[in-house]
């Protein structure tokens, strides 16, 4: 790949200046730098391999070359004054999850769903990781940086004894989804930069009604474990900080909670990490 034809594919999409990379540390660094000197709204930094792509608490993000996608899209934060600061980074979080969690179905028809508060899952396993830090000048937003990280083929997918939480990748599925619908097409192959378009552009239909129900309510039909009961996990620990039943999401993106005793608590933080209650 080259930043001339991943500027033609991405053609159809309105959006800003393109940077791509053979290689980089970070993405989402390169954005922060990049906004933090101007960048206009829809800028967007792609890099075929990143040698420090971060999760969150910067955990190591594994980026391998040809088998994954990492990018980061600017977003003008001025738009979002008049929004609660606490809904900024779940709502931005969730617009990624949820455009990965779109694109996967209608480009593969795999199903995908959103293990809160950033990580997308397929058959149980991590498939992508959604990364958004915020930039302000004093008391005013002045940019959103949406990192997204996609485990595309098998060699994306990081060592056991490297991740906290069991990982997989879209090609695994894809092949399997295709035989069983007796596809005339039946390879595993993933086109990164087709999914690429695809997902931004699912993103930019999204971030219209980021702000209001409909959003949530897409959100929640994908949400992960709803129904079930889960532990609630600390990030840097094994520590198990409380257990309950998943039941959906409030307005400001907070995750609702029943107790064994009935009462209905919120994790407002994304300093936890839920894992299914066996």
């Amino acid at each position: 790949m080259d930043q001339r034809t991943l500027e033609q594919i991405l053609a159809d999409l309105p959006l800003g200046p393109l940077r791509y990379y053979d290689r980089i540390a970070s993405t989402n660094d390169d954005a922060r730098r990049w906004a933090s000197r101007g960048a206009q709204d829809l800028s967007l930094v792609v890099a075929d391999e990143q040698t420090a792509g971060r999760g969150r608490i910067d955990r190591r993000w594994f980026t391998s070359t040809g088998a994954a996608l990492a990018f980061s899209l600017i977003l003008d934060g001025r738009q979002q004054e008049h929004t609660p600061a606490s809904w900024l980074i779940p709502r931005f979080t969730a617009l990624g999850a949820l455009a990965v969690c779109d694109a996967l179905q209608e480009e593969y028809r795999v199903a995908a769903q959103i293990k809160w508060p950033n990580d997308v899952l397929v058959g149980g396993g991590k498939v992508a990781g959604v990364l958004v830090e915020t930039q302000w000048l004093g008391n005013q937003l002045q940019a959103v940086v949406v990192g997204i990280g996609v485990n595309v083929s098998p060699v994306s997918i990081p060592p056991l004894d490297a991740v906290s939480f069991p990982a997989a990748c879209i090609e695994n599925f894809v092949g399997l989804i295709r035989r069983e619908n007796d596809d005339l097409e039946t390879s595993q192959r993933v086109d990164r930069w087709e999914l690429l378009r695809s997902l931004l552009s699912r993103l930019l239909e999204w971030r219209e009604v980021l702000f209001q129900d409909v959003f949530i309510s897409a959100w929640e039909k994908r949400l992960a474990y709803i129904g079930e009961w889960v532990r609630v996990m600390d990030i840097q620990s094994p520590t198990i900080k409380q257990t309950g039943q998943v039941i959906g999401l409030e307005r400001d993106g907070s995750l609702k909670l029943r107790t064994a005793r009935g009462d209905v608590t919120h994790l407002y933080s994304g300093d936890v990490n839920l894992r299914p209650l066996k």
